[in-house]
């Protein structure tokens, strides 16, 4: 069987070079590194993953860290980095937060975690001072997928630049009764991310002159049942928006199915749009502002992989990209009965789709 010895005698380097080499560590010059994958390749040696993690004190394992485990965006995120994972020879585990206190204060002393990860991902996660203390203790590169945190690096759509689309275009639609169900006040989750999107609906509103009433903002925890919930609350009465604009695409399937339930047409009688463009958001014709969810997984997973090689080439914050996505369920307001048809604005800058 052919040893690390028999490729370092044929290359003329040292066991550790080749070691080295083949782990893709630094401080290996590229002419090397070539040499000794060619030398490996020819004489069929294949490194033991439990030798290369002796002796780089490495486990080949990454933990991702999630608040839910039936959430779209969380199964999007942990599949995009367990490609880029797996294709680097490293496995993902799975640490689930939880939803009761009890388990938030495990979470750092998860003996995964400090004993077999070599690096965390967490996953919109709304991280106390003390808990990000407690993370930077364990002396591994870690990485928030969702808001920035602060002394952690992130990847993430910009919330307040996403939620200015969906607004923009409903404005430009002429709406300006527009409503906002987000998703604030759930336990263990980034709290930041709503409160963003709701204060930029707010001043969108006040940028353009429409009305602004508390009344029509609701909390539904990013989840369908409750949005629907909360979308009959603002639809029952004659005082109702002509427009809502949904947190996540979840909550905004809640809100067609609450139209529906009540006899309102989309986008006739209600104009609706969310953010993610869900699986099933082009079978609900939703319009929505698209983010890539796997794309920030990916991205996540190579940041601490680099990392880990000693590579920091990227910024502390990494913004993902959204783009507004038009479907069937927004149109210009319902006018009053023998009212002229009003004039929309131009539509806003930003990456259009139709679909």
């Amino acid at each position: 069987m052919t040893s690390i010895h028999d490729v370092a005698r044929y290359t003329g380097v040292s066991t550790a070079t080749v070691s080295r080499a083949l782990r893709g560590l630094p401080n290996v010059s590229p002419r090397t590194r070539q040499a000794v994958e060619a030398a490996a390749a020819e004489l069929g040696y294949v490194p033991s993953p439990s030798a290369a993690a002796l002796s780089s004190g490495r486990h080949k394992a990454i933990g991702v860290v999630i608040p839910s485990m039936g959430r779209w965006f969380y199964t999007e995120v942990v599949e995009g980095a367990d490609s880029v994972l797996r294709r680097e020879g490293y496995d993902a585990f799975l640490v689930n937060l939880g939803a009761g206190p009890g388990e938030r204060e495990r979470l750092f002393h998860n003996a995964l975690l400090r004993k077999r990860a070599d690096a965390v991902i967490a996953l919109g996660i709304d991280f106390s001072k003390e808990e990000r203390r407690e993370l930077r203790s364990l002396q591994m590169p870690a990485i928030v997928v969702g808001a920035p945190v602060r002394g952690l690096r992130s990847v993430g759509i910009d919330d307040a630049a996403a939620t200015a689309l969906a607004m923009e275009h409903l404005v430009g639609l002429g709406h300006t009764r527009i409503a906002h169900i987000g998703g604030e006040n759930e336990y263990g989750m980034d709290y930041t991310v709503a409160q963003a999107r709701r204060e930029a609906w707010r001043a969108a509103l006040v940028e353009h002159g429409a009305e602004v009433r508390d009344d029509w903002f609701i909390s539904a925890g990013f989840q369908m049942p409750p949005a629907r919930l909360a979308a009959r609350t603002l639809l029952e009465g004659a005082d109702r928006p002509t427009a809502v604009f949904a947190g996540s695409d979840e909550m905004a399937f809640g809100v067609l199915v609450a139209a529906g339930e009540l006899g309102l047409r989309v986008p006739d009688d209600l104009s609706v749009i969310g953010i993610d463009d869900h699986a099933w958001s082009e079978a609900f014709g939703l319009t929505t502002v698209r983010q890539h969810p796997q794309a920030q997984g990916a991205t996540a997973a190579r940041i601490v992989l680099d990392e880990l090689q000693g590579i920091h080439p990227r910024p502390r914050v990494v913004r993902a990209e959204s783009s507004l996505v038009l479907r069937r369920t927004t149109a210009p307001p319902p006018r009053p009965q023998g009212a002229p048809a009003a004039a929309t604005l131009h539509r806003p800058m930003g990456v259009l789709e139709h679909t």
